[in-house]
C-alpha cells in the first residue's frame, strides 16, 4: 500500500453514516473503523511495508484520516424514540405522609384565636434582654429575694441576659401608654435548670396583659377559666390558689386536675393530683407608676402560662423533654 486516498475513504464513511438509525448501527461502524481489528489499525500495520522515505507522509495521512473518522462518529447523536404512554392525571392516588405542625405551635395558634376573639392582639418580644425590662420594671430590683427564684442565664453579667419570662415585653407595652391595653405574648424563655419531666432550661410561656378602667381580679379568673376549658376541654377541673409573684398584687395560680391520673397522683403531677399551669394577678401599682400610667384611674391584670405543661396535658405527652428531642416517632396530632 503506497498511499491513503483520504477523500475516497471519507466518502465511503459518509455513505455508511447516512444509513445509521440506531445506537447499535453507530457502534458497529465505530468498531469497523476504530476497533482493535478495524480499518485504522490495519492501515497502521502496513507501515512496515512502506519504503522509509514514504513512511513520514503515510503517517501524517493516517493520523489525519483517523481524526476525521473519530470526529465524525463521535459527533453523531442518536435519539431513540420511546413509546408514548398515557397518564391519567385524574386517577386517584394514595396520599403520601406529610409533616405536621409541632404541638406547641398548634396550641399557640389555638390560644391566639381565642384571645383574638376577645380583642387581644398577639405580639412578640426580644429573647435577649437587659436587666431593667426583665427584672426591675417588673418589680424585682437588684438584690430582691425573688431573683433567687429564677436561675438566670447571663450573656454579659449583670446587664445582658436571656429573658426568664415573657413579661419583658409587657414592660415595653406599658411604657407606650397606648390605653386600653389587651395583648398576649407567646414565646421562648430560658432558665438555668436541670431538665426533667415537667421542667427544662428552654421552654415556652404565654403572657397576657389587660389594662383598662375597672379591671378586677374577677376578670382575670373568668378569662383563665374560659381559656383553659377552651384549650383543654370543658371537662377540665380547675382550682385557684393565692400565690406570690413580685410583679402582681394580689397574685393567684390556677391549677388543673392532672389528666394523666385524674387527680389520684402520679409522677407527672408529683403525686399531688394537680398541675400548676399558670400564674397571674393584678399588675402592681408601682409597675403602672413606673410606666407613667395613673394607677388611681387604671388597673389591669397580667398572667403567664407554662405553655409546655398545657401541651403535655392536651396531647397526653408524659415528658416535656419529648417535645424538643427531635424524635419523630411520636404521633400525637
Amino acid at each position: 500500500m503506497q498511499s491513503i486516498d483520504i477523500e475516497q475513504e471519507v466518502k465511503d464513511l459518509d455513505k455508511k453514516i447516512k444509513g445509521i438509525k440506531t445506537k447499535e448501527d453507530l457502534e458497529n461502524i465505530r468498531i469497523e473503523y476504530l476497533g482493535r481489528n478495524g480499518k485504522i489499525n490495519k492501515l497502521g500495520q502496513e507501515v512496515k511495508n512502506i519504503p522509509d522515505q514514504q513512511k513520514s507522509e503515510f503517517g501524517k495521512k493516517l493520523n489525519e484520516y483517523k481524526k476525521t473518522v473519530t470526529d465524525k462518529l463521535y459527533s453523531i447523536k442518536i435519539s431513540e424514540k420511546k413509546e408514548e404512554s398515557y397518564l391519567n392525571i385524574s386517577a386517584p392516588v394514595k396520599t403520601t405522609p406529610a409533616g405536621n405542625f409541632h404541638p406547641t405551635t398548634l396550641t399557640t395558634q389555638e390560644l391566639n384565636k381565642f384571645f383574638n376573639y376577645y380583642g387581644f392582639s398577639v405580639l412578640e418580644g426580644p429573647e435577649i434582654e437587659n436587666d431593667f425590662y426583665n427584672f426591675e420594671m417588673m418589680g424585682v430590683p437588684k438584690n430582691h429575694p425573688a431573683r433567687e427564684l429564677q436561675d438566670t442565664l447571663y450573656i454579659k453579667e449583670p446587664e445582658l441576659l436571656l429573658r426568664t419570662q415573657t413579661s419583658n415585653e409587657e414592660a415595653r407595652i406599658l411604657e407606650k401608654k397606648e390605653l386600653p391595653i389587651r395583648v398576649v405574648i407567646p414565646g421562648k424563655v430560658y432558665r438555668n435548670e436541670t431538665a426533667n419531666k415537667t421542667n427544662g432550661a428552654v421552654f415556652y410561656q404565654y403572657q397576657g396583659v389587660y389594662v383598662d378602667v375597672n379591671v378586677t381580679m374577677g376578670n382575670l379568673k373568668w378569662i383563665f377559666e374560659k381559656a383553659l376549658k377552651f384549650i383543654l376541654g370543658e371537662d377540665t377541673t380547675i382550682r385557684f390558689r393565692s400565690k406570690y409573684y413580685p410583679e402582681v398584687e394580689p397574685g393567684l395560680s390556677p391549677d388543673i386536675q392532672c389528666k394523666f391520673c385524674h387527680g389520684n397522683g402520679c409522677e407527672i403531677c408529683k403525686y399531688r393530683g394537680w398541675i400548676e399551669i399558670a400564674g397571674g394577678g393584678m399588675i402592681h401599682p408601682t409597675t403602672l407608676t413606673k410606666a407613667g400610667i395613673d394607677n388611681k384611674k387604671y388597673s389591669g391584670f397580667a398572667f403567664g402560662w407554662g405553655l409546655d405543661r398545657v401541651v403535655m396535658q392536651k396531647y397526653n405527652i408524659p415528658d416535656q423533654r419529648l417535645l424538643y428531642s427531635g424524635n419523630i416517632i411520636y404521633d400525637y396530632i
